[in-house]
């Protein structure tokens, strides 16, 4: 049986593998929009295309806030609120992805066979995914829902082999491991925004959209930057001890690095979005909602939980001492 924090890199695990599958479609969503042959497109793929790269972000979003709110809401420790919260948006994550996955391949399939044939290869692409990530669970749920009723039972008559918080290696292996389900999406945008650079497109847009493009490509250099300083910091200054010194490091690094990769992205949203629909103010609505998805969900919400859970536990001790 499993232990609470196992449980939860278990969780990060999972989503270091839906980042790894979403940062490909994301990098291709990007790069595809500035090749020449997207211009020959008919106008409502091009449009679908922007649509999928949305719903692409909003699933890396939802994927990178577990790390967001195990550092700032829970400071590091291994709680029930943080295996659920991350399960939650792991879950959540899945249902964008899906559509994003028949939306590209209806684009791919209309351009190679047609109209209809690419219809019935997006759904088909769509439902296939909702069905082993959603139906196949929800079919399986019940007959397992008395085993896992069993083991919560049994975690909650052990329950205090996990008290007295996590402990300081478990702490920093979660802050690595929360770094990692990060970094590979800011390396494969950074990869895009590099190479996008030397694609013909590129030239051709407005002279202020290849200065935000390469505002962006900057901000995420800083992201990926910051995100590998904690392994050098682990390894030059803490000489690879587990120090609490360390942890407080690496999740400053962490939080830091996920301010300028969201204006980088949003910045990259600005010139697919302006290119796609020739509008400037839709491009920058486009990245202002993205941004504020972000950060909302990045730190607005995880501050407000902080310090929702600060004003519980204050209530309480006044309780105690009354």
């Amino acid at each position: 049986m499993a232990k609470l924090k196992d449980r939860i890199k278990f969780a990060l695990d999972e989503g270091r593998m839906l980042i790894l599958g979403s940062q490909v479609l994301v990098g291709f969503q990007f790069r595809s929009m500035l090749e020449k042959g997207f211009e020959a497109l008919p106008q409502s793929s091009q449009y679908l295309k922007l649509c999928a790269l949305g719903l692409m972000l909003l699933t890396i979003g939802l994927l990178m806030s577990p790390g967001a709110y195990h550092r700032i809401v829970e400071e590091g420790e291994d709680t029930p609120d943080v295996h659920k919260y991350t399960t939650m948006v792991l879950c959540l994550a899945l249902l964008p992805f899906a559509v994003a996955f028949g939306l590209d391949m209806y684009v791919v399939t209309r351009k190679l066979s047609g109209y209809t044939p690419g219809i019935l290869a997006g759904l088909a692409l769509g439902l296939i995914a909702l069905f082993f990530w959603y139906g196949l669970e929800m079919l399986r749920k019940a007959s397992r829902a008395h085993e896992i009723k069993e083991i919560e039972r049994m975690e909650e008559k052990n329950k205090k082999d996990e008290e007295g918080g996590a402990k300081l290696k478990d702490k920093i292996e979660q802050a690595l491991t929360e770094a990692r389900v990060v970094l590979p999406g800011a390396q494969a945008l950074l990869g895009f925004q590099f190479a996008s650079m030397l694609v013909e497109g590129f030239d051709k847009l407005p002279a202020s959209s290849r200065y935000v493009h390469l505002a962006s490509l900057a901000l995420m250099a800083l992201a990926v930057v910051l995100l590998m300083a904690p392994a050098a910091y682990h390894r030059i200054v803490e000489e690879g001890h587990d120090t609490e010194h360390f942890h407080r490091v690496a999740s400053r690094f962490l939080i830091a690095a996920m301010i300028p990769l969201a204006l980088g992205i949003c910045g990259d949203l600005f010139v697919v979005a302006r290119k796609v629909t020739e509008s400037a103010t839709f491009g920058i609505i486009s990245a202002a909602v993205m941004l504020l998805f972000f950060y909302g969900l990045w730190f607005g919400y995880t501050i407000y939980r902080r310090n929702a859970q600060a004003g519980s536990k204050g209530a309480a001790r006044s309780q105690v001492t009354a």
